[in-house]
C-alpha cells in the first residue's frame, strides 16, 4: 500500500488523480493546506507527498518528512524553485513533471497578449453595460512586431511557433541555446533593446531572479509589453510599477507574482488585500493579472496526474530508480529524464 499526501489541492486536482487511487494499492490523502514546517505533520504515516508551486519544501520541511518516513516528494509541476533539492539529496527523492502541456501555457500567454493589446477585457465589460463606444479601444497589429522570448524550452518554442503564425519577428535569449532550431538568438541586452513585446519562459534560478529590473526596463523600448507566465520573481515588481508609471512599459500581462503564495488559488474577494504592490498592479489600466492559471487545461491536468503517478510508482517498483528525478550532484541539479539504471543515491 502506497500512502500519498497531496498538499494544496483543489477540486480539479482531486478529479484528475481520482482514477489512480486503487483499493489495496494506493491511498490518497487530499489536503487543501499548503505544505509548510507546521503542516508537515499531516504527512505522518505517508510514503510520499505530492506538492505544487507554492508549497514550501525547505530544509526544515524535508527533515520533518524524513523523520516521518516519507520517501519521495513528487512535484506536480515543472518548476522546483520552492524545493531545497540540495538539502534533499541523500535524504529523500524529488521528482517533477517536466512537460505536461507546453501548449496550455503558450496559448494562455498569447491569450493575455491579445486581450491586452486589443482591449478585449474592457470591451467585455462595456458591452455588458450596453456601452458600444470604441473610444480608448485602439490597439496595434502583432504582424511585423518583434517579440523577444526569454527561455526556449518546450513552452518557449511553442510560443515562438504561435508568434510566427501571427507574422511576428522572433528573437530569443537562452543561456543554453537549442542547437539547429532555426531560432535567432541574441544577447539578453539586445533582446531588451529590440523587442516590442517580451515574454518570459525561463525557470527561476539565482541567475534569473529579478532579471527584469530597473536597469533592464531602462534598456527597453518605450511602450514595451511584458508577459510573464513562468515565475513571479523573474520580475522586480517595484521596478515594473515604476516603469508603468513612467510610461516606459506600455502593458504588463502577469500570470504569476513574486508574493503569490498566500493569495493565488484562493478566493480573497471578501478580504482587504494586504499586498499593496499587487493592489497597485491590478489597479493599473494596462495591467492584466491572472491567478497562475496558464497550466489549467483538461489535457494538462490529465498529463500531470499520469506523470506524477508514474514517477511515484517508478520509485516503489524499481528499487528507487525514478523517472524525472531532480538529482543534485557535483554542485548542480540534473533535470533530464533518462533511462536510469541506478539510483540517484
Amino acid at each position: 500500500m502506497i500512502r500519498i499526501a497531496f498538499f494544496e489541492t483543489k477540486d480539479y486536482d482531486k478529479a484528475s488523480f481520482a482514477q489512480y487511487e486503487k483499493e489495496g494499492e494506493t491511498e490518497f490523502r487530499f489536503l487543501e493546506t499548503k505544505l509548510t514546517e507546521v503542516t508537515a505533520d499531516l504527512a505522518k504515516d505517508c510514503d510520499a507527498v505530492c506538492v505544487f508551486v507554492n508549497d514550501n519544501v525547505n530544509a526544515a520541511v524535508i527533515d520533518k518528512l524524513c523523520e516521518y518516513g516519507v520517501k519521495i516528494i513528487a512535484l506536480r509541476c515543472a518548476g522546483f524553485n520552492n524545493v531545497d533539492v540540495r538539502h534533499a539529496y541523500g535524504k529523500i527523492h524529488v521528482v517533477r513533471v517536466p512537460a505536461y502541456s507546453p501548449y496550455a501555457v503558450a496559448e494562455h500567454t498569447m491569450a493575455l497578449l491579445l486581450t491586452s493589446i486589443r482591449r478585449i477585457h474592457k470591451a467585455y465589460i462595456r458591452t455588458r453595460d450596453f456601452n458600444f463606444s470604441l473610444n480608448g479601444m485602439t490597439g496595434f497589429d502583432l504582424h511585423g512586431k518583434t517579440v523577444g522570448v526569454v527561455g526556449t524550452g518546450r513552452i518557449g518554442r511553442v510560443f515562438i511557433d504561435i508568434c510566427r503564425g501571427f507574422g511576428m519577428n522572433v528573437i530569443a535569449y537562452d543561456a543554453y541555446p537549442a542547437a539547429d532550431s532555426g531560432i535567432d538568438y541574441v544577447t539578453l541586452d539586445e533582446l531588451f533593446e529590440r523587442s516590442d513585446i517580451i515574454s518570459l519562459h525561463c525557470p527561476l534560478t539565482d541567475e534569473t531572479h529579478h532579471m527584469v529590473n530597473a536597469e533592464a526596463i531602462e534598456k527597453m523600448k518605450k511602450g514595451v509589453v511584458i508577459l510573464n507566465t513562468s515565475r513571479g520573481a523573474l520580475i522586480d515588481a517595484d521596478a515594473l510599477l515604476d516603469g508603468i508609471r513612467a510610461r516606459k512599459v506600455g502593458a504588463a500581462c502577469l500570470d504569476v507574482y513574486e508574493e503569490e503564495a498566500e493569495l493565488f488559488f484562493e478566493d480573497r474577494s471578501g478580504h482587504i488585500l494586504n499586498d499593496e504592490r499587487l493592489a497597485r498592479l491590478i489597479s493599473m489600466p494596462n495591467v492584466i493579472v491572472t491567478s497562475h492559471q496558464a497550466f489549467l487545461t483538461n489535457e494538462a491536468l490529465s498529463n500531470i496526474a499520469e506523470t506524477t503517478m508514474n514517477n511515484i510508482r517508478s520509485y516503489f517498483d524499481n528499487d528507487g530508480i525514478c523517472d524525472n528525478e531532480l538529482c543534485y550532484r557535483d554542485g548542480k541539479i540534473d533535470t533530464l529524464k533518462k533511462d536510469r539504471r541506478e539510483r540517484c543515491f
